[in-house]
């Protein structure tokens, strides 16, 4: 799994002009799933993302208990190197990454995140105010 992690004074998403997610300040995690992730994989990765020390003064979601935005992103896993188009081959197909973006939120939220979401499957406008800017690629 691979997630783009940034900090945020607020961050939303709306689908079909209804908010599906939102938080003041915390987290926005955009999450890909490619071909070889398991549960194993979403639960490692929910517990780097809140032990994660990017916020302010080095602390992290466990430390500070701020929120989480969590938005599935299978264009985590494209690949540009070669032409102009890129290719999703290694994305998990939407079927099988469902089910690990589902285990990555629960994984959080039993660690005692509070975490929003957006809406798989759906064209999503996402909205942030990153603050810093502070960007973590994380892979998995």
């Amino acid at each position: 799994m691979r997630a783009v992690i940034q900090t945020v004074s607020r961050a939303s998403v709306t689908v079909g002009g209804e908010v599906t997610g939102a938080i003041g300040e915390g987290l926005l995690v955009l999450v890909g799933v490619t071909h070889s992730d398991t549960p194993a994989t979403a639960v490692t990765l929910a517990r780097k993302v809140h032990e994660l020390r990017i916020l302010d003064g080095e602390q992290s979601v466990a430390d500070t208990g701020v929120p989480i935005l969590a938005v599935s992103q299978f264009t985590l896993y494209g690949d540009a190197r070669k032409g102009r188009r890129p290719t999703w081959a290694a994305a998990a197909p939407a079927e099988t990454a469902e089910g690990l973006v589902t285990a990555f939120v629960e994984a959080l939220r039993e660690r005692g995140a509070t975490v929003q979401t957006g809406r798989f499957r759906a064209h999503m406008l996402v909205e942030s105010i990153n603050v810093g800017p502070r960007t973590i690629l994380l892979d998995v």
